[in-house]
């Protein structure tokens, strides 16, 4: 005869079983696009999405950061499209800053549904991101760009601090600071062939308060593309210090499609 403790640790066991046993519930992306590249602009590599990730991920959503080598357009663009052909279905590309230039050209991959820009820079066919920064007074950020001996550009302490992510801590823009990527100059005068945004249905982040590239620049460029617009109050990099509305729009665009 089994005792009556020896009964009910037998019944907690099978409950114990029973439960890890049942399937784990995830959840899935119920309408739209659920795949998403993520591309980031100069000085910066895929961490700059760090915030928004989670996020997406946590949405559902499959989500990869490129890691542009920002060695020229051409290599950047081909990084691109090698994350895009992992995708398993149609991709919502989304871009900061320099990386407006690379899904241009990019997103005429036919793979990809849409576009999202993230204070970026938006060429019209033919034109590179120098081409698109004359459209407009230089922002005061620009005035901060060192060049060096090798080719490269990069941003410097006081261009962070102060007009590249003046809305973070201050610990978060020496991270900025200490982890940017140099810029190849020859990137800046490499022109797109035709703009995709042209074609594909286009979102677009404003920031109204970035001293890197100026608002004026992307009212117009929202203009141009007929892009659906959030304004926000933020820097130039609002998926770092606003990411939570950054990441609602991504989402909602992504609905869309």
């Amino acid at each position: 005869m089994f005792s009556f403790k020896q009964i009910m640790s037998a019944v907690m066991l099978a409950a114990v079983i029973f439960l890890f046993s049942l399937p784990v519930q995830s959840q899935q992306v119920s309408k739209g696009v659920k795949n998403i590249v993520l591309v980031h602009g100069a000085f910066a590599d895929g961490s700059s999405w760090a915030k928004v990730i989670p996020v997406l991920r946590a949405k559902g959503y499959n989500v990869i950061a490129v890691q542009n080598p920002l060695t020229s357009l051409a290599d950047d663009v081909a990084a691109t499209k090698r994350v895009i052909a992992l995708m398993d279905g149609p991709v919502l590309l989304v871009a900061h800053s320099y990386g407006g230039v690379v899904i241009s050209e990019a997103g005429n991959d036919p793979k990809v549904a849409g576009l999202l820009y993230v204070c970026a820079l938006v060429p019209e066919d033919g034109q590179s991101a120098e081409d698109v920064t004359k459209r407009v007074p230089p922002a005061p950020g620009s005035g901060e760009f060192r060049p060096d001996s090798f080719g490269f550009l990069t941003i410097s302490s006081k261009g962070i601090h102060n007009y590249f992510a003046q809305d973070l801590s201050p610990n978060e823009r020496e991270v900025v600071f200490a982890t940017q990527v140099p810029w190849a100059i020859k990137g800046t005068a490499e022109k797109i062939t035709t703009a995709a945004w042209k074609n594909k249905p286009s979102w677009m982040v404003i920031g109204l308060n970035d001293q890197t590239v100026p608002p004026a620049l992307q009212q117009q460029e929202a203009k141009m593309t007929k892009a659906t617009v959030i304004e926000l109050k933020s820097s130039h990099v609002p998926m770092l210090s606003q990411p939570d509305k950054v990441s609602a729009f991504i989402i909602k665009a992504a609905g869309t499609l």
